[in-house]
């Protein structure tokens, strides 16, 4: 009895050993798992940024004296001096006049299509030629509800924006420029046209707020008792210099939110496959 004893402890004693051994490797292999997670290199950016900017004359860049696309050729500038963007790569969908309704209609064509599956990010200008239907189409007795009642309209129409870029592609991040108020020198007599384009612009805010890839950049300040002046000679529309300092406040956003936010995106499931 006692040759069979000895071995039967000792294997009963190994097999133990084993099974208290495992939990502490599934430990240890669950702590560094978290610690590549959370450790994002710091220049860990992309080589390069494919951006469908779309919307109204703002993206077309009218009052652009260079015509190469208004605050497009500054924000490029800008970003490829960025650590680690080597090149960013611009498609121009901006078409003077366009409202809401004209948008939704050109993002389900196949040519955008096409680009916003392949873009990283989307960046909107839209909104500003919807207050000026409002005023065109009221002139002769202009309310203040006639623009209410277009401000719920147009937050509808912006929703399905969004829905129909989510759509083609669920994991572009999407910028929502805000609106500015040009119509001051047009419309003097219409007071508070400065309230109208900032409730306006919360009723662009509250949509961005529902999408965890959106973000809101607000330019309304950046023309507000502006020390030079930032509208081409149609009073309407950006210069240069506007259009560069929309470009200024796009890339602080960009900088400090978005494409950090990208990288958090795609460092994770690139670890994930790994």
């Amino acid at each position: 009895m006692k040759k069979y004893f000895t071995p039967l402890i000792l294997s009963v004693l190994l097999l133990g050993s084993c099974s208290q051994s495992k939990p502490l490797v599934l430990h240890q292999e669950k702590k560094v798992a978290t610690q590549v997670f959370a450790q994002i290199p710091a220049d860990f950016y992309p080589r390069k940024l494919t951006v469908l900017s779309a919307g109204d004359s703002l993206t077309q860049g009218v009052g652009d004296s260079t015509e190469r696309g208004g605050y497009l050729p500054y924000l490029k500038t800008m970003l490829e001096k960025e650590k680690g963007i080597q090149e960013v790569d611009f498609y121009n969908f901006g078409v003077k006049g366009n409202r809401t309704t004209q948008l939704l209609k050109r993002l389900k064509t196949p040519e955008m299509k096409e680009v916003i599956q392949k873009s990283n990010l989307v960046v909107l200008t839209i909104g500003g030629n919807d207050i000026m239907k409002v005023v065109k189409d009221n002139i002769s007795n202009l309310q203040i509800s006639d623009f209410i009642k277009e401000k719920e309209t147009y937050r509808t129409h912006l929703t399905q924006i969004m829905e129909a870029i989510v759509q083609e592609n669920p994991n572009a991040s999407i910028v929502l420029v805000g609106l500015y108020n040009p119509f001051s020198k047009l419309f003097s007599d219409i007071k508070e046209m400065d309230q109208i384009v900032a409730d306006w612009n919360q009723a662009g805010q509250s949509v961005i707020a529902n999408y965890p890839n959106a973000y809101f950049v607000e330019i309304e300040d950046v023309f507000l008792n502006a020390a030079e002046e930032l509208l081409y000679t149609d009073h309407f529309h950006p210069n240069d210099k506007g259009y560069e300092l929309i470009a200024g406040r796009l890339n602080e956003t960009l900088g400090e939110r978005v494409i950090p936010d990208l990288e958090k995106s795609s460092y994770t499931v690139s670890t994930e496959e790994n």
